[in-house]
């Protein structure tokens, strides 16, 4: 009986997890060696299916906060906590001011880093 992919999520309780063996379906070929899960599939069911939804709403926040029903810092933070799990993908953004002022008010960073952030911003 084949379980979905959130029955594996929650089997492995945000353990590392290998995948050791590859079945391809129809081809009856299976492939055995030491496979590494992709990045998107290491995080927690919840922020793949927050992933998801992003990708649905095609990036838009605003969508976001309805779906959710969260405001727009909340639904920043986390898509920052996300995108600091996803390592394999750099991207340079804009800082928003009140992007940095909310990080340092939460704590997230501290007043140096705030003042680097906007520093970028200006230049």
């Amino acid at each position: 009986m084949k379980k979905d992919w959130t029955y594996l999520t929650k089997m492995a309780a945000n353990k590392p997890v290998r995948i050791v063996r590859v079945v391809i379906e129809g081809d009856e070929v299976a492939i055995e060696g030491d496979f590494e899960l992709p990045p998107l599939a290491k995080l927690d069911s919840d922020d793949q299916i927050f992933a998801a939804v992003f990708i649905k709403c095609h990036g838009s926040i605003k969508q976001m906060e309805k779906y959710f029903n969260v405001s727009y810092p909340t639904i920043k933070n986390r898509l920052n906590r996300i995108a600091e799990k996803l390592d394999f993908a750099r991207v340079e953004t804009e800082v928003d001011e009140s992007d940095a002022l909310d990080r340092l008010d939460k704590g997230e960073i501290d007043v140096n880093e705030a003042i680097e952030l906007l520093k970028k911003r200006r230049k």
